[in-house]
């Protein structure tokens, strides 16, 4: 009895996953992929959106400042 082979290659994986696909959408396929290892060799100028950059003109101890100074407590405990 053969053992398992244990080696994926996982572009035949999509190779095969592709062959049921239309010839128009897999060449949209293609382009997609184009364009992003193209956008990938230039940098991606949208990274800071990604990452969840925040861009003020106010200094973090103003921003901190004011979250401190917005926060509201109350200490009323009602009955369940």
């Amino acid at each position: 009895m053969k053992t398992a082979d244990l080696k994926f290659n996982p572009i035949n994986s999509y190779l095969e996953l592709l062959k049921t696909l239309s010839a128009e959408t897999r060449l949209e396929i293609i382009s997609a992929l184009t364009d992003s290892i193209i956008n990938e060799k230039r940098g991606n100028k949208k990274a800071p959106n990604l990452f969840g950059a925040f861009v003020s003109k106010r200094t973090a101890d103003q921003i901190i400042s004011d979250i401190r100074n917005n926060r509201n407590f109350n200490r009323n405990i009602e009955r369940l």
